[in-house]
C-alpha cells in the first residue's frame, strides 16, 4: 500500500509499504477515506519529538472503513464507516475507567521510551514516534486498529465524512480544553491559536455557556475563519499587546479561563520570542512556551489556565511566580477522545458542531509533501491539508 513516511528532518515520501494484518484479536483494518495533517505532526517534521525512525509512517486522525475484523471485536463489523481516536487505549486499565483514556497503561508498546522523558509511560498514538508506541499512522490507504472496540465509532448517517474526519482529534482536543479547563456559564474565556484545535476548544466553550469568548492569532485568514465560522472575538497578536488587550475587554479582570492550543513552537514578536528560538534551536531547551507565559499572566486571579498543545520535554522562564501568586489552575492532557467523540458525533448531527470547513486544502495521499509543505508554512491561507488515499 501507499503511505506517507517520515525520513528525516523536514524530509517527507509516499513510498509502498507492507499492507497491516490483524495481530490481535481485537484489532481491526480501516481502510482511510480521509486523513487529516495535525499541528502536532509538525513536531515530528521539526525534529523535536524523540525516537522517530526513516521509514515511519505518519498521521493520527482519520475516518475509514471497516475491512477486516479480529476475532474478539464486539461492536464493529466488515463495511462499517468508523471514525477513529487518534490515541490507542485498552479500555480496562484503572486509567481508561477513570476516563483518562490517553493515559492508558496498555496502549504503548514501548513505555519505557515516555518513562525515561516523563516519569511514566503515556498511552500509544498512531503514527508518533516509538515513544508513543511506533505505530502506523493514517496518512496510508489501510491503518490497524487495536482496541477497536474502545477505539473506533460509528459515524452517523447524517454526518458526512469531511465533518466527522475532525471527531478523530481536533474536535475532542478542543472539547477536553475547555471542560477540563472548567469553563461555565458566564465566562470570559480566551483562546491562543486560531488553528482547527483553537477553533473547536472556543466552539466548545461557547457551547458550555461562556459569555464571552476571544481567540488569538497572527494570520489574518485564520482569525477571520475564526469570527466567521466560529462566532469568537479574535486578537491580531502581532498588532497590539495581548494582555492589555485582554484586561482592557474584561474591565481590567481578565479571562476566567485561558487555553493554550499552539504547542512547542509557538511565536512570539518580542525578545522572548527571539530568546526561545535560539535555546531550542541549540537543544538548550526542548519547546517554545511564549503562548504558555502569556496565558498565565494575562489569565485573572483565581482562574483556570489549560494547555492543549504538545509539549514534548522542558522550558525555560516558566512563570511559576505568576501562578502561585495569582492562585492559579493549571491543567494539560493529551486529549481523552473517548470520552468525548459519541457525544460530538451526536452534536454534529444535531448541527451544533461545524468542522467541515477547517479543510482548506483537500488533495490525494501522492501530493501529501506538498499538502505539508502548504500547511507548515502556512501558505495559501492552508489550515488543514486533507488527503484522500483512494483518489
Amino acid at each position: 500500500m501507499k503511505a506517507l513516511c517520515w525520513q528525516g528532518v523536514n524530509e517527507l515520501s509516499v513510498e509502498e509499504v507492507p499492507d497491516p494484518r490483524i495481530l490481535n484479536a481485537q484489532d481491526v483494518i480501516v481502510k482511510v477515506r480521509l486523513t487529516t495533517t495535525c499541528g502536532s505532526d509538525l513536531h515530528l517534521l521539526g525534529g523535536y519529538i524523540p525516537a522517530m525512525r526513516a521509514g515511519d509512517v505518519i498521521g493520527h486522525e482519520f475516518i475509514g472503513e471497516v475491512v477486516a475484523v479480529g476475532s474478539e471485536v464486539r461492536r464493529h463489523k466488515m463495511g462499517d464507516r468508523v471514525v477513529v481516536c487518534s490515541f490507542i487505549s485498552c479500555g480496562r486499565c484503572w486509567y481508561c475507567e477513570n476516563d483518562l483514556w490517553s493515559l492508558c497503561d496498555n496502549g504503548n508498546t514501548n513505555p519505557g521510551i515516555g518513562q525515561a522523558l516523563f516519569g511514566y509511560e503515556p498511552g500509544g498514538v498512531f503514527g508518533y514516534s516509538h515513544a508513543m508506541g511506533g505505530f502506523k499512522g493514517s496518512h496510508a490507504e489501510y491503518v490497524r486498529v487495536p482496541f477497536a472496540d474502545y477505539g473506533a465509532f460509528p459515524v452517523p448517517e447524517g454526518v458526512d465524512d469531511t465533518s466527522a474526519l475532525f471527531a478523530s482529534d481536533s474536535v475532542p482536543t478542543g472539547w477536553m480544553g475547555a471542560h477540563l479547563g472548567g469553563v461555565k456559564p458566564g465566562d470570559v474565556v480566551a483562546v491562543w491559536g486560531c488553528g482547527a484545535v483553537g477553533q473547536m476548544a472556543a466552539r466548545a466553550a461557547m457551547l458550555l455557556g461562556a459569555e464571552r469568548v476571544i481567540s488569538i492569532d497572527r494570520y489574518p485568514e485564520r482569525l477571520a475563519m475564526t469570527e466567521r465560522h466560529i462566532g469568537a472575538e479574535t486578537i491580531d497578536y502581532s498588532a497590539t499587546d495581548v494582555g492589555a488587550e485582554l484586561r482592557e475587554r474584561t474591565g481590567g479582570r481578565g479571562p476566567d479561563v485561558c487555553i493554550e492550543a499552539v504547542g512547542m513552537e509557538a511565536h512570539d514578536t518580542g525578545v522572548q520570542g527571539v530568546y526561545d528560538q535560539v535555546k531550542q534551536q541549540l537543544r538548550l531547551e526542548t519547546d517554545r512556551p511564549s503562548a504558555v507565559r502569556e496565558a498565565i499572566y494575562a489569565c485573572r486571579k483565581g482562574g483556570s489556565v489549560f494547555v492543549l498543545g504538545v509539549f514534548g520535554g522542558t522550558v525555560d522562564k516558566f512563570p511559576l511566580g505568576a501562578m502561585m501568586n495569582k492562585g492559579l489552575t493549571v491543567r494539560g492532557a493529551q486529549q481523552h477522545g473517548q470520552r468525548y467523540i459519541p457525544m460530538l458525533l451526536e452534536r454534529m448531527a444535531k448541527g451544533e458542531l461545524k468542522t467541515s470547513h477547517l479543510a482548506t486544502h483537500p488533495m490525494p495521499l501522492d501530493e501529501a509533501p506538498k499538502g505539508y509543505d502548504l500547511f507548515k508554512n502556512k501558505k495559501d491561507g492552508c489550515v488543514r491539508a486533507v488527503f484522500h488515499p483512494g483518489a
